[in-house]
This record gives structure tokens, sequence and C-alpha cells, in this order.
């Protein structure tokens, strides 16, 4: 029996609407595995994150350029524009884009990207996601790094985003 493409099917996806960022950890570790979850402060947020895949329907008539992370040249690129990474850029974009639909925390960045177990420091890694972020606007690319309210980040419209290794 044919049953189609796999990411026609309906897949379950839990939903958890609290204000606390605590009470958002908590759940992210308690429900690690199970299955696909949505962790947002508020219902506004909900609310835009709905709306979401209606803009994208709409922007589907010209498919975007894919995302590509070159290793070897330790660049990014989309269509036909490519800027350089550094060696810090490009391992936190890389753990993004590896990792997909997960939100990492600050620290897990901190100890992914320094290699560091005890600095930890929050403020690196937002220096770093800012000039990424300005990186990614100079692309064109519709991929961006989100921040997930008393989460970490996570980064968006990674459909098409891979990584090329040599």
């Amino acid at each position: 029996m044919n049953r189609g493409d796999p990411a026609d099917e309906p897949f379950p996806l839990l939903i958890a609407v609290t204000p606390s960022p605590a009470e958002r950890i908590r759940l992210a570790e308690r429900l690690d595995g199970i299955a696909p979850l949505l962790l947002v402060a508020d219902l506004d947020e909900l609310r835009r994150l709905i709306a979401a895949p209606q803009q994208v329907a709409a922007s589907e008539s010209a498919p975007a350029a894919a995302l590509v992370i070159d290793s070897s040249r330790s660049s990014a690129r989309c269509g036909d524009r490519e800027v350089d990474l550094t060696r810090l850029e490009h391992d936190l974009l890389t753990c993004l884009i590896t990792e997909p639909a997960r939100v990492w925390s600050y620290a897990e960045l901190h100890r992914s990207v320094w290699g560091d177990e005890g600095r930890e420091r929050k403020a690196d890694v937002q220096s770093l996601v800012k000039r990424l972020r300005r990186k990614l606007h100079d692309l064109g690319t519709g991929a961006t790094i989100d921040v997930v309210r008393g989460v970490g980040l996570r980064l968006t419209d990674h459909q098409q985003a891979r990584v090329e290794r040599a």
C-alpha cells in the first residue's frame, strides 16, 4: 500500500505554554525524546508560530536557495552569495544545523563551540549570534537564529540547510 510522502503524514506534537523559564526547561528535560515539543511563553507567541506556515506557503512559488555551510572553506553560502566564517561562527552554525529541531541552551552552545566546561558565559554566545545573524542576513537566506525565551537558541527555516565536509 502506497501511503504517499511521509512528510504529509500527521505526527504528534506537544505544545506547552508557560511563562516560567524554569518550568520550560523542566518540561524540555522530562519530555525529551517522547515527541516533538513546542515550548512557548504565552498564547501570543503560539499564535505567531502557528501563523508562520501560511507565510511560508505564499513564498513557496519562488524556491529559496539552500543555506550551505562549507567546512573545508569555513564559509556559508546561499545561492550565488558567500560569506567567510570564523572558526567560532562555523562551529556554532554547524551545531544549530546538525540538530535543527533542537533548542540549544547557552551553556550547551558554549561547551560545544568553545569546548570549555567551566566558563559558559552567555555574553560570548550572544555576541557570536549577533555577528552570525548579520552574515545570514547578508546572504539573503531565510534561515535565522531565534531566541526561545528562557531556554536558548535555535535555527529557524532550516529545512534546506546543510553542512558540507571536505
